[in-house]
């Protein structure tokens, strides 16, 4: 299945898709009262999905984690949307538990922490996987890449990056000394 799709675009969004897909996950997670029921994800797609958005972006001192940002009900929308991300994500998905079948006789979301450590690690760098193990390097790569739109596009990832952006700045005093310093530019 993940052969099916071109790799290098395994999961394309259409510019100005990522806000309407948050306003919708967003308006999700607040109207309801009980747990998030993803509409494109199975439910083992959907605890797959969920542990490897947190193994991309896990909480830390900063922020919450992918899924305190709701990243993954994020990613069910754009699933929705885009149909055309449909089947490469359906066919990673199936990729990682075929491959954790065939070394630990369980699929990932069962796998222990070092058995999942240790196939994530031949498929973090594309340029170092294996032949073998290219398509579903490309896969990682296309999901891990869309974990950190949706993070960094969320509010909690805008203020994890302490993004200063649309906000008026009633006086410019430059860049600060120390970044200057640090770059190696001389202000006038």
């Amino acid at each position: 299945m993940l052969a099916a799709a071109p790799l290098p675009a395994l999961f394309s969004l259409p510019r100005g898709s990522i806000e309407g897909a948050w306003r919708k996950a967003q308006d999700a997670v607040a109207a309801s009262e009980a747990q998030f029921e993803p509409r494109f994800f199975t439910a083992s797609e959907w605890q797959t999905v969920r542990l490897l958005a947190d193994l991309i972006i896990p909480r830390d001192e900063h922020s919450g984690s992918a899924t305190d940002a709701a990243v993954p009900e994020f990613m069910d929308f754009i699933m929705l949307e885009w149909s055309e991300n449909q089947t490469p994500m359906r066919g990673g998905l199936t990729w990682l538990d075929r491959e954790c079948r065939d070394r630990y006789g369980k699929p990932f979301r069962e796998c222990a922490a070092a058995e999942r450590t240790a196939l994530l690690d031949e498929i973090a760098w594309p340029k170092k996987a294996r032949p073998e193990m290219s398509q579903g390097a490309a896969w990682f790569t296309s999901f891990r890449d869309l974990v950190a739109s949706g993070f960094y596009s969320s509010k909690m990832g805008v203020e994890d990056i302490q993004y200063l952006g649309n906000a008026s700045v009633p006086e410019w005093k430059g860049c600060p000394p120390e970044v200057t310093n640090k770059l190696g530019v001389k202000t006038r």
